[in-house]
């Protein structure tokens, strides 16, 4: 794992091109409304008998301010009141979905997503831990994952102290960039004494896990100015690091027009921010995951990687792949065995659908068995680097090479090229091919060639 990346420009200047970042396979652009809510209660109730583990997922969309960058399922207001009725079809969505699950069906792992989950007051908070221990199997003894997303301008000691009682034991920290020229144009003003303070009530709190999330890409960033951000959250030790791309698509995400595209850095610009990133990042001790995100060597992911035992979903590189996902709230999505469905992401409708005691489910997709087979290989390439052929030909009955004779020239050019390494027996993804991964997986995407590749960002 020393030698986790090799950074070669002609290579990415090659593959660098827009795809999705598989957080499922088939991506959420194949979802269709033909997947309702009886699918959803179908797949429960197979959950139930398979006795599966749960991983909930609670979106919270609330935020008080906008950032301009931000591209997720979110509602401004400073209208502290409207969480409490939000609250409300969140319950009666627990109840519905719960019916369907055995009381015995322990939730391994739990995220609080948004939005900004802290936009809730103590109380709601509480009141929203409670809810969910009631209509399902939540851990007291402190040994599941329970993580929340935080803006450490909406959380301070006291907040910190109650989400550590309240049963989280991991943190994500937006920050994005610390330099005050970037962060005004993008209107999120943020001091690093905000975010240490939240960090380090985190470390006394004895959370287990911290991750701190950059983007690079931003307005009025520069190779230099970047550096300096990463400089800085180096010395905040955080376990994990996110350090995404950030991609500019103002026709689909209205906060985005506010930002003026001549304030962008240039490619060359952004590439000199990553190699860079990388290189600060590696002599501090973080290894490479994959697709943006870095880890210290006893990290959880980092030691799954190891171990070849990491997964992927749509909350990221995971250790509980193997739990069925539960999504809760606007927005949110579910992976259920072969079913993905996704609640509405119009919070009139979510909350009108819940209001009449039906679930929000809006659309969604049941895997076939190609989608099953591509999905493996997939999550294979994605997080271990490598796919040993034997595996797959045995867990789905097939000969690899004649399933996917066609795509056989694409893989040798990706070989000869250097970014894999291809023989009769397995693909390995070489240190050169590790940044560009999602191309790697874009050969083995049934549907990518029907979609229209705007939607998606550069894989760096």
């Amino acid at each position: 794992m020393l030698d986790a990346i090799r950074w070669d420009t002609d290579l990415i200047r090659r593959y660098d091109l827009a795809g999705p970042r598989y957080t499922s396979y088939p991506t959420a652009v194949q979802f269709n409304s033909q997947v309702g809510a009886f699918d959803l209660l179908h797949a429960l109730r197979d959950s139930r008998k398979a006795q599966r583990p749960l991983s909930l997922y609670v979106h919270i969309p609330f935020c008080a301010n906008i950032c301009y960058y931000c591209a997720c399922n979110k509602v401004i207001t400073k209208d502290r009141s409207r969480a409490l009725p939000y609250l409300q079809r969140l319950e009666q969505e627990m109840q519905l979905i719960a019916c369907h699950l055995a009381p015995n069906q322990r939730v391994e792992q739990l995220h609080f997503g948004g939005g900004t989950p802290t936009f809730l007051n103590h109380d709601e908070l509480r009141q929203l831990m409670a809810l969910l221990r009631k209509h399902f199997n939540l851990l007291d003894d402190d040994s599941g994952d329970y993580g929340i997303e935080i803006d450490p301008r909406e959380a301070d000691w006291s907040t910190m102290g109650l989400l550590r009682e309240l049963g989280f034991n991991r943190v994500s920290v937006g920050l994005q960039d610390l330099d005050p020229a970037v962060q005004r144009a993008v209107n999120r003003l943020q001091s690093l004494e905000e975010t240490r303070a939240v960090i380090e009530a985190a470390r006394t709190l004895q959370f287990r896990s911290i991750n701190i999330d950059l983007i690079y890409g931003l307005p009025k960033q520069t190779p230099e100015n970047f550096a300096r951000t990463v400089d800085e959250v180096i010395s905040l030790q955080p376990d994990r690091l996110s350090v995404f791309n950030y991609a500019h698509l103002p026709e689909r995400f209205m906060p985005q027009r506010r930002i003026s595209s001549t304030e962008l850095p240039a490619p060359a610009e952004k590439l000199q921010m990553l190699q860079r990133s990388i290189e600060q990042l590696t002599a501090a001790g973080y290894r490479y995951i994959g697709m943006d995100h870095f880890a210290l060597p006893d990290d959880e992911l980092a030691i799954a990687q190891e171990e070849s035992t990491l997964q992927r979903n749509f909350q990221g590189y995971t250790t509980h792949g193997h739990c069925d996902l539960i999504g809760l709230g606007v927005s949110a999505i579910s992976q259920i065995g072969d079913l993905y469905c996704q609640n509405s992401s119009d919070l009139t409708h979510y909350q009108n659908a819940l209001a009449g005691a039906q679930l929000a489910t809006s659309r969604g997709l049941v895997c076939n068995a190609d989608d099953r087979l591509r999905r493996e290989i997939i999550q294979q390439l994605i997080c271990n680097f490598s796919l040993k052929f034997e595996d797959i030909e045995h867990a789905f009955n097939i000969d690899f090479r004649g399933y996917f004779h066609e795509l056989w020239p694409e893989l040798q050019g990706m070989a000869d090229d250097g970014l894999i390494e291809l023989d009769a027996e397995a693909i390995k993804v070489l240190p050169a091919g590790r940044l560009l991964v999602r191309s790697v997986c874009m050969v083995f995407d049934a549907y990518l060639g029907q979609q229209n590749r705007q939607r998606f960002s550069r894989v760096i």
